[in-house]
């Protein structure tokens, strides 16, 4: 097999917005997507409103009807408190806060279960002010070993992503964490391609590699070094033919998810010119030989 024909790309509901559920679900499809990320938002399968298990049961029927694969992402910014972006968090001072982002954790674990994702995404959230970072990593410890748990029980790995400006930044933290929790089976790690880009000590390449055994997840777009913005492929500065031949070497197979939260409003054309750019660095991956490997 050729490696790009290990490669499975999605497409970010949080950067389809616009559309309803049902509708991006169908132009993802339409489009040759192999799967979605699904963002638990309040226009996209609501985790908190009524009926969720029902509502979860005819997403999956969707689903299985397109031909779609699936991760469930946590990033909703404002699905918790219509004021505060991502919040609260995991690190939030007030106890009973830091219970609500865990309780929706689980939840989404659950749909995650009823859906046959693949994993759920997750990330630590960002330090508040006035606390000190063995107190920062403490809660995060503390509010995650829930979640680990129902996915552990669930079947589902929790995949926490490394996230510029949070507490869990790089991988270097994800293994922090990892090692703090005991190294459960269920925990994994969700890399961002950009993020590499943005701010990790290695290239883009060199993370898929070194993150390759705790790899659940992939998001990918395109950056510049030093600043945490999501871009459109060709917008950055990352060379994507040697990325997604890491990826296939590695043997990863889970979904690899375009990730552009800020471009909704040119969705439906952007899915569409990010699965042609996928395709076409997918297919300069050099092929190999019959009968030797990588």
């Amino acid at each position: 097999m050729s490696p790009a024909h290990a490669l499975r790309f999605g497409y970010g509901t949080n950067g389809l917005t616009d559309l309803r559920l049902s509708d991006a679900l169908a132009l993802l499809a339409d489009l040759g997507y192999d799967g979605v990320g699904l963002t638990l938002d309040h226009m996209h399968l609501d985790p908190l409103a009524p009926q969720l298990a029902a509502r979860t049961r005819q997403v999956a029927r969707r689903l299985e009807t397109l031909g779609l694969g699936v991760t469930v992402e946590t990033g909703a910014r404002y699905v918790l408190d219509a004021r505060r972006k991502h919040g609260p968090s995991l690190l939030d001072p007030d106890r009973d806060d830091r219970a609500r982002r865990a309780d929706l954790l689980i939840r989404a674990v659950r749909v995650a279960a009823d859906l046959g994702a693949h994993a759920v995404h997750c990330f630590s959230g960002a330090t508040p002010s006035a606390t000190d970072d063995d107190t920062a990593w403490k809660r995060l410890t503390e509010a995650l070993a829930p979640v680990v748990e129902a996915a552990t029980a669930e079947g589902v790995p929790l995949a926490v992503e490394p996230e510029p400006g949070h507490l869990l930044a790089t991988l270097a933290d994800f293994h922090r964490l990892r090692r703090a929790l005991d190294s459960p089976d269920a925990l994994g790690l969700t890399l961002d391609i950009g993020h590499c880009q943005c701010l990790e000590p290695l290239p883009p390449v060199d993370c898929v590699r070194a993150a390759a055994p705790w790899l659940r997840h992939v998001q990918i777009e395109d950056m510049r070094r030093g600043i945490h913005e999501h871009l459109p492929f060709g917008d950055g500065e990352i060379d994507f033919p040697p990325v997604l031949q890491a990826l296939a070497e590695t043997g990863y197979r889970a979904l690899t998810v375009v990730e552009l939260p800020r471009h909704s409003h040119a969705g439906p054309h952007l899915a569409e010119h990010s699965l042609s750019f996928l395709h076409r660095a997918a297919g300069a991956i050099p092929r190999v030989p019959q009968g030797r490997t990588p």
